[in-house]
């Protein structure tokens, strides 16, 4: 097939190479990917709009050599809004940011896993979202997994703030708590952090702080790095670069309790699930909350 040309609200979104089989094993191929995001786009955009994007490519498919992009190319289209970041070391990055569904189908064309910023353009050193990336050493079992999300959940629940989960369409799970955009990045990371050492000192043998994966042995790094200025994390419904396209799914807490992996979700059969039950995350922000009670329970537990 040659190249083609997709409408997507007022713009036309060319696609190339659309034949192109990227995921070998399941033989997915370019246009289906493109058109699963044509398809999400909707449900999608609310999550990742106004955020910069770092996109993990990998234009010859899965199989093959991937790399990280922070900048935008100049060719990007009108319709990618550019944000420029001034780094600490003083050079500024031109970050890709999708404010319509468009963005989100080109970028599909441009063969990326997209991370986004936890905090939006029009504020961005306040970060609205707090994440517990509950990241699996080699050999830890998903149940093991499962457990570590519920005894996170839980001790955030205590401090009252509010919890949902994600699954990574990897082999972790996301828990990230909505917050009000009035916390710089060091507060919302230092408070992520408390509450991972209050779970790691409870349960040494389970979890761990480790940076270094030589060091983690059998445990679940609780990573809260994602916290960070300019840290990222992996956007909802992203497709991840795995065997039969698995994607970043938010979903209940109900759905959660029978869990079996975190791959469960995939371009082939999310669609049906959201036809069920629509989008866990679609009212998120409506659950933004304050961190001063939290600080005010965790100074008393620390």
């Amino acid at each position: 097939m040659v190249n083609m040309k997709i409408k997507v609200g007022k713009y036309n979104v060319m696609i190339t190479n659309p034949d192109k089989i990227l995921f070998p094993k399941a033989k997915i191929k370019k246009i289906e990917l493109v058109e699963y995001f044509q398809k999400i786009a909707p449900i999608m955009l609310p999550h990742i709009k106004d955020r910069p994007i770092t996109m993990n490519r990998y234009p010859n498919g899965i199989t093959k050599p991937m790399f990280y992009q922070k900048e935008a190319p100049a060719f990007f289209p009108e319709y990618i809004a550019i944000q420029p970041v001034k780094r600490s070391t003083g050079a500024t990055i031109e970050y890709a940011m999708a404010t319509n569904q468009a963005a989100i189908v080109y970028l599909a064309n441009y063969v990326c896993v997209l991370h986004v910023w936890l905090s939006r353009a029009s504020k961005l050193n306040y970060p609205d979202r707090m994440i517990f990336d509950l990241d699996p050493s080699p050999g830890v079992s998903f149940a093991t997994v499962k457990w570590a999300a519920k005894e996170t959940k839980k001790i955030v629940e205590s401090l009252g703030l509010p919890t949902f989960i994600m699954t990574t369409g990897s082999r972790g799970l996301h828990i990230m708590v909505p917050l009000k955009r009035n916390y710089l990045f060091d507060e919302v990371r230092a408070i992520s952090q408390q509450i991972a050492q209050l779970l790691v000192e409870q349960y040494p043998d389970k979890l761990t702080l480790e940076i270094r994966k030589r060091k983690r042995g059998k445990r679940i790094f609780i990573d809260t790095l994602r916290n960070a200025w300019g840290a990222t994390a992996v956007a909802p419904y992203a497709v991840r670069a795995k065997p039969g396209a698995p994607i970043a799914a938010p979903i209940t807490w109900a759905e959660f309790a029978k869990l079996k992996t975190s791959q469960k979700y995939t371009i082939k059969n999310i669609f049906a699930r959201l036809s069920r039950s629509g989008d866990p995350w679609k009212d998120v922000n409506k659950k933004a909350c304050a961190l001063t009670q939290a600080r005010k329970k965790l100074e008393k537990l620390t």
